[in-house]
C-alpha cells in the first residue's frame, strides 16, 4: 500500500499543472455568485440612490413632497440642508433634505 501512495503522489508535470487548474475552476462560482448580486442587488440601488439625490438637488420652492416619515407638505423655504414645509396653513416644519422620500402629485 505504501508503495501505491508513494507512486500517486509521485506523478509528475501533467498532475501538478492539473491541481492548479482545479484551484481556478473552485474560485469560478464564486466570482459568478459576486456577479450575480451585483447586477440584482448593487447596481439597482446606485440607480435608485442617485435618482433620489437628482430629485433632492432639483426641488424648488411650491413642490409638493412627502416626507420619509409620512407628512405631507409643499415647500415653503428651502435651504442648503434643511427644507421648511408647510403642512397646514401657517403651520411651518423643519425637515432635512434627506428625509424627503419623493414628490406628491
Amino acid at each position: 500500500m505504501v508503495s501505491t501512495a508513494y507512486a500517486m503522489g509521485n506523478m509528475g508535470g501533467a498532475g501538478g499543472q492539473a491541481a492548479a487548474g482545479g484551484g481556478f475552476g473552485a474560485f469560478v462560482p464564486i466570482i459568478l455568485m459576486f456577479v450575480i448580486f451585483y447586477f440584482l442587488l448593487i447596481r439597482p440601488q446606485q440607480k435608485k440612490a442617485k435618482a433620489h439625490q437628482e430629485m433632492i438637488n432639483a426641488l424648488k420652492k411650491g413642490d409638493k413632497v412627502i416626507t420619509s416619515g409620512g407628512i405631507h407638505g409643499v415647500i415653503a423655504g428651502l435651504d442648503e440642508t434643511t427644507v421648511t414645509l408647510e403642512i397646514a396653513e401657517k403651520v411651518r416644519i423643519k425637515v432635512t433634505r434627506s428625509s424627503l422620500a419623493g414628490l406628491n402629485n
